[in-house]
């Protein structure tokens, strides 16, 4: 199999009776012609190997839109000789899905297979994924799901286990370039753009080759005589909204990516993944959150002021509101990104909560409680405590754990920061605590 196929069937066809849209009239007639998907088609791929051996299973398709997921599931029907059926999750309710169940079992009995695929099947509710188990695992549909979201969050364990989830990538710039030329082949002319501006539109595509057609035919139907540049094209055409959904995998993947941009001290990066997501739509509350906990988890007191930075920024946010407001909270994602790091503060906070976890039940040391009654001075409490503003150094160096218990470290600074101050003063306090003891 090519390592870098067509998506499209490279002779021009004749259309049917009506108009066929560009996509639809450039689908492709074998997996050889699919481009942009060799991590997947190869011959030492996943399903390029279920299909030299004969042997496919169950696999849901998880990519973004665009990019094949349908045609590839048409042809892995036709590749293995089986009844091809589509249904979108969307519109198929239970009385439906009985009947497509039915016509497989049916087909079935008279020796044909059915590959069954489901479009968006992750608006599928637990029940109705549930439905489809007995049927795949009796060999009455082979199922090939297709999704855009997180396979992990958006269908049951059961399901999973029982498939095989294939991930499609977005077409490259390179695929899209072929695409092109692909589209130029079937319309019998060139698109009428410079270099620049066949870059922008391919650019405006966003990795969807389906998009990408519907732009050229749209440009084609123009039939202009003049060559565009760049600023002509964009007032025309619009660029595709981004792929964002606040509430799916994107988001978590856009927040993960500015998250470990800050923390790896990038701030060009971290700009560009904040611009993202507003780009996106996201709240720009939200990001003043996670812009926090940033400062919180990531830099802590090697720069106590990043935590008050980014509450000021927030704060600002809030009194300017957009877009205005917003460029307080990109102020605080520089910042952050050029602070000094650390998380000793986070590391130290987590050992602390799993100590008391397991140490929940032990009183503090007699000698460190307070006293308001005689029955409780009787009982020893407050005996033998130190005060430590009449030592010296104000520094009594007692124990404060609970009796028996071993000390705990669990504050560890870093040489970074202000906490190269703090480790100094931390390491005085144990050469004093340890010449008290003894």
């Amino acid at each position: 199999m090519p390592r870098m196929a067509d998506l499209f069937d490279t002779q021009p066809q004749k259309d049917a009776p009506g108009h066929r849209p560009l996509a639809d009239r450039l689908r492709p007639k074998s997996l050889a012609d699919v481009i942009g998907q060799d991590q997947l088609l190869a011959t030492d791929a996943p399903l390029g190997a279920m299909i030299a051996s004969k042997q496919l299973s169950s696999i849901i398709l998880w990519g973004p839109p665009g990019v094949g997921k349908t045609t590839i599931a048409r042809l892995l029907a036709e590749e293995t000789d089986l009844s091809f059926v589509q249904i979108s999750a969307i519109f198929t309710g239970v009385a439906d899905l009985k009947k497509v169940f039915e016509a497989a079992r049916l087909r079935r009995t008279n020796g044909q297979g059915t590959l069954l695929f489901v479009d968006e099947i992750h608006r599928f509710n637990k029940a109705q994924q549930d439905g489809f188990l007995p049927h795949m695992e009796d060999g009455t549909i082979l199922l090939v799901g297709a999704t855009t979201e997180n396979p992990s969050f958006e269908l049951n364990a059961a399901l999973l286990s029982r498939a095989q989830v294939l991930v499609l990538e977005r077409l490259s710039l390179a695929d899209l370039e072929l695409l092109t030329q692909r589209a130029e082949h079937e319309l019998g002319s060139k698109i009428p753009l410079d270099a620049s501006a066949r870059d922008a539109l391919q650019e405006m595509a966003d990795g969807d080759g389906r998009a990408l057609l519907n732009l050229i035919e749209q440009i084609a139907s123009w039939n202009l005589k003049d060559t565009m540049d760049t600023a002509a094209l964009t007032k025309r055409l619009m660029r595709r909204a981004a792929q964002y959904d606040k509430t799916g995998d994107a988001h978590y993947n856009l927040i993960s990516a500015l998250h470990k941009s800050v923390r790896g001290s990038d701030p060009d990066a971290a700009l560009y993944w904040f611009a993202r997501m507003l780009e996106g739509g996201e709240d720009p509350r939200y990001l003043a959150r996670r812009i926090t906990r940033m400062a919180v988890e990531d830099i802590g007191l090697a720069d106590p002021q990043a935590q008050a930075v980014c509450i000021d920024a927030w704060e600002t946010y809030e009194r300017l509101g957009s877009p205005e407001g917003e460029l307080a909270l990109a102020q605080a994602v520089t910042y952050l990104a050029l602070a000094p790091k650390s998380n000793a503060g986070y590391v130290a906070y987590k050992a602390a909560r799993n100590a008391a976890r397991e140490t929940g039940s032990k009183p503090p040391p007699k000698h460190i409680l307070n006293a308001p009654t005689q029955m409780m001075k009787d009982q020893g409490y407050g005996a033998g405590y130190d005060y430590d503003h009449d030592a010296e150094d104000g520094f009594s160096g007692q124990n404060y754990f609970p009796d028996g218990m071993k000390r705990g470290v669990y504050y560890q600074p870093v040489e970074r920061g202000f906490e190269r101050d703090l480790k100094k003063r931390l390491e005085f306090f144990v050469k004093l605590r340890a010449q008290r003891q003894s």
